[in-house]
């Protein structure tokens, strides 16, 4: 300050300048630059692995009477501590070649960003080999005029090579122009034959492996009978109860599929949302509604009225009646043990007696539940001996808990089978045989109780005729078929 004074400086010039520089501010921002400041480091020495050598040689005379100094000399002795020490001796004395310096301009500027669009001289040509009357397995479509690829068939021959891909853009086939005409390509791959030359502007689409799901079919169908699909020869036919593999689902109305039990060629069938909202769809030939008297139906159609009705689970079978059964969702399982056998069929038909006679064959396997009933006990009968007795109150309350199978009312009294019951047997070690109806088994058909179902056919006209004049025969029956 001193010096600056003597410089000339005014006496508020300095004062200022000395509150500035005692400031802790100030003081902080010069502690911090001395700590990042970069500090240049210089080694004490150079030569340092001839010094530990030199050490070495004056340990030597005392090392036998000496457990310290043995000990230093074997530590610095020690190849890596030598190694460490040499590596040191070359930094210090700069002996390595100073690498070049990175550079911090681009050569060129920056490649645009990826739009999933190829650029325009990325066009390229696919070549391949068709035999007659073998289809390519590809759908086209017409986009922004452009022949684009819709759909690759899976398994297909396209599909097999890999050289074309969803969504690449055909210019030429052969040196002929086919933009703007899927016909007109359709028509010439399909009676073409031998060496195909496409001119290809790839797209780039990253595809995606074959999903692994299966369904089973609760339906039939016939793609040559289909009006909605894209294209019928690329259809894949089924019957009800095949199991298909579903291998894309990319796009919302049409599933590509393989038939998993014969293992063929994937094709086109209608995804769920399709179908279900084919199967809902009422033609207006069918749609009655109530006219006005004096006006002819050729005129619109009359408002319909909606009818909306709240989800009830005591109205469950009335919903379930309506129900589109589609496509059910299935996996591939190696054997297991099965927990309950669910018997199935008409009244009458024989469920019952196929479960007694079950259960008296292997008693040890095969076990059943034990009804409940609310109604008082009859003369002779005991709790847990044919019914389990209970209060009509607590079982309503079950009941509206969803702790029964399947429950009803028969002369003012409940009777009912309880989940409780059906689990105290598989507990047990044995399978649990139930003849139940068939709403139960949306609630058994889950991986606790893992049914077999078995669904029991009515005997034919002629068959019941045997059964009955075998009966009169035998004196069980005296009435006549009429």
């Amino acid at each position: 300050m001193e010096d600056l004074g003597s410089a000339g400086a005014k006496d508020t010039d300095l004062i200022f300048l000395k509150g500035l520089m005692d400031s802790p501010v100030m003081k902080s921002l010069v502690r911090a630059h001395d700590r990042l400041e970069e500090q240049k480091l210089e080694p004490v020495r150079e030569e340092n692995l001839k010094l530990v050598d030199d050490i070495v040689t004056d340990l030597n005379p005392v090392i036998a009477g000496s457990n310290d100094a043995a000990e230093l000399s074997g530590l610095l002795n020690e190849p890596h501590f030598k190694a460490l020490l040499e590596a040191h001796d070359a930094v210090a004395a700069k002996s390595y070649e100073t690498p070049p310096p990175s550079p911090v301009q681009l050569s060129s500027p920056p490649p645009p960003a990826y739009n999933g669009m190829a650029p325009g001289d990325a066009i390229r040509m696919v070549g391949i080999r068709k035999s007659e009357g073998e289809p390519l397995g590809v759908t086209l479509k017409v986009e922004n005029g452009e022949l684009v690829i819709a759909r690759i068939m899976h398994g297909g021959m396209i599909d097999r090579q890999g050289l074309l891909h969803v969504g690449d853009i055909i210019k030429e086939i052969n040196g002929k122009d086919v933009s703007n005409s899927p016909e007109a390509l359709q028509d010439y791959l399909k009676n073409a034959t031998g060496s195909i030359t496409l001119k290809i502007l790839p797209s780039y689409q990253e595809n995606l492996p074959a999903t692994q799901v299966y369904v089973k079919t609760h339906f039939d169908y016939d793609p040559a009978k289909d009006n909605l699909i894209p294209c019928k020869e690329a259809g894949l036919a089924f019957q009800k109860g095949d199991v298909l593999q579903i291998v894309n689902q990319d796009d919302t109305n049409w599933w590509q599929a393989a038939n998993a039990e014969n293992n063929g060629p994937a094709g086109l069938i209608p995804s769920q949302v399709l179908e279900e909202r084919r199967k809902a769809f009422v033609k207006p030939e069918y749609d009655y509604v109530e006219r006005p008297s004096g006006i002819l139906g050729c005129g619109p159609l009359a408002k319909q009225k909606k009818k909306k009705m709240m989800y009830l689970s005591d109205k469950n079978a009335e919903f379930d009646r309506h129900e589109l059964p589609i496509y059910e969702e299935v996996a591939k399982m190696p054997p297991f043990q099965r927990k309950t056998l669910i018997l199935i069929g008409a009244q009458g038909v024989g469920r019952r007696s196929l479960k007694n006679r079950l259960i008296l064959s292997d008693h040890e396997r095969f076990g059943t539940t034990m009804p409940h009933t609310s109604r008082a006990p009859r003369e002779g009968e005991e709790d847990g001996k044919g019914y389990y007795f209970a209060d009509k109150t607590a079982m309503q309350q079950d009941i509206r808990d969803h702790k029964y199978l399947e429950s009803g009312e028969y002369e003012g009294n409940l009777y009912g089978t309880k989940l409780d019951s059906v689990r105290n047997v598989m507990r047990s070690g044995k399978m649990c045989i139930l003849d139940v109806n068939p709403q139960a088994l949306k609630v058994l058909k889950t991986p606790e109780f893992m049914p077999f179902v078995v669904f029991i056919a009515a005997p034919t006209v002629e068959t019941l005729k045997e059964m009955h004049e075998q009966a009169r025969a035998e004196g069980a029956t005296t009435k006549t078929l009429t």
